[in-house]
C-alpha cells in the first residue's frame, strides 16, 4: 500500500487549495463575460448536449465546468492522501472530507444558479460557499505541514481575540461586497437578456461596503500594534503586514472600479483580491498556534522552518 510523508501530503493539499482559488477566478470570468447562461441547462450544456457548441459564451461556461472536474480530482487526491499519510491523522482526514462536501455543494448549487437564470441570492450563495471551501482548504494545508502534536498558543489571548475579530470583519466585508455585486450591472447574462438584480441602490450598498472596509483596515492596524507591543513571533507580524498590504491594494482597486464605471476587468481583479484578503486573514489566524511534536514523534520535515520564515 502506498504511503505519503507529511511534506508530500502537504504538497497535495497545496494543489487542492490552488485549484479552489482558480475556480473562484474562472467563475468570475464566466459572469463578467456575460457567459452565465452560455450553457443554459444542467448538468448538460444545452438541448441534451454535454459538450458546448463552438460559441464564445457557451465555451467559457463549459470550460469553467471542466475546471470543476479538475478541482474534484484534486480534492479526491487530498482525501486519499490523508488515508495513506504516515502517520495518519484524524483531523486531516475530516478536513479533506470537508472539501468533498463543499465541492458537492458547489456542484449542486451551481446547477440551481443556472436553472434559476442567475438569481442573485443563489449567485451570492455560490460565492460564499467558495469562501468556506477556501477556509477549509487553507486549514488543511496548514495543519498538513505541522508536526503531529498538540497545538500551543504563541500569542496572548487578547491578541488572539483581536485576530479572530479580523476574520469576522473580513466576512462582513465579503458579504457586503457580494450584495454590491448582486445589485450592480454585471449579471452574467448576454444577448440583452434581462436578469433580476437585488433591489438595492448600488451607491447605498457600496457605501456600506466601503465603511466596512475602513473598519476592517482600522482593526488590522490595531492588531498589528498589539502584535508588536506583546512581542508576538516575527513570522506572525509579517503575516499581519501582508494582510495590511493586500487590504490596502484591494481597497484601491475597489474605489477605482467604482469611480470608473465598474469595468469588468477591474471587477475580476477585485474578486481575485477578495480571495487574497480572505486567505491572508485566515493564514494570520492559523499562525496563532504552533503544534508541538509529541514525545517520540518526529516533527514534520520543514515545519519548524516554515513557522519561522512564513
Amino acid at each position: 500500500m502506498p504511503r505519503l510523508s507529511p511534506p508530500t501530503y502537504q504538497r497535495v493539499t497545496l494543489v487542492a487549495l490552488i485549484a479552489l482559488c482558480f475556480i473562484v477566478v474562472s467563475g468570475a470570468a464566466v459572469r463578467l463575460t456575460g457567459s452565465g447562461l452560455g450553457c443554459p441547462d444542467w448538468p448538460t450544456c444545452a438541448e441534451g448536449q454535454v459538450i458546448a457548441p463552438l460559441e464564445y459564451n457557451a465555451m467559457i461556461e463549459f470550460v469553467n465546468r471542466m475546471v470543476t472536474g479538475v478541482v474534484s480530482v484534486a480534492v479526491i487526491l487530498a482525501v486519499l492522501g490523508s488515508l495513506v499519510r504516515t502517520p495518519r491523522r484524524r483531523d486531516l482526514t475530516l478536513l479533506s472530507l470537508g472539501l468533498v462536501a463543499g465541492v458537492l455543494a458547489q456542484i449542486v448549487w451551481g446547477g440551481l444558479v443556472v436553472l434559476s437564470h442567475l438569481y442573485p441570492p443563489l449567485v451570492i450563495g455560490h460565492f460564499l460557499i467558495s469562501m468556506a471551501l477556501l477556509l477549509n482548504a487553507a486549514v488543511l494545508h496548514h495543519r498538513a505541514g505541522q508536526p503531529d502534536g498538540v497545538p500551543e498558543p504563541v500569542v496572548e489571548p487578547r491578541t488572539v481575540r483581536l485576530l479572530r475579530g479580523l476574520v469576522v470583519a473580513a466576512g462582513i466585508v465579503i458579504v457586503l461586497g457580494t450584495i454590491v455585486s448582486g445589485s450592480g450591472p454585471h449579471s452574467g447574462s448576454h444577448d440583452g437578456e434581462i436578469i433580476e438584480r437585488l433591489p438595492f441602490a448600488v451607491e447605498d450598498v457600496a457605501r456600506l461596503h466601503g465603511i466596512a472596509v475602513i473598519a476592517f483596515l482600522g482593526s488590522t492596524l490595531i492588531a498589528i500594534r498589539s502584535l508588536r507591543v506583546t512581542g508576538a513571533p516575527r513570522y506572525l507580524l509579517r503575516r499581519a503586514e501582508v494582510l495590511l498590504a493586500v487590504l490596502v491594494a484591494q481597497a484601491a482597486v475597489g474605489y477605482t472600479q467604482y469611480f470608473t464605471g465598474v469595468p469588468p476587468l477591474l471587477v475580476g481583479v477585485h474578486i481575485a483580491g477578495a480571495v487574497a484578503v480572505w486567505l491572508s486573514v485566515v493564514r494570520l489566524n492559523l499562525g496563532t498556534t504552533q503544534r508541538v511534536a509529541s514525545a517520540g514523534t518526529a516533527p514534520a520535515v520543514g515545519a519548524a522552518t516554515a513557522m519561522t520564515t512564513a
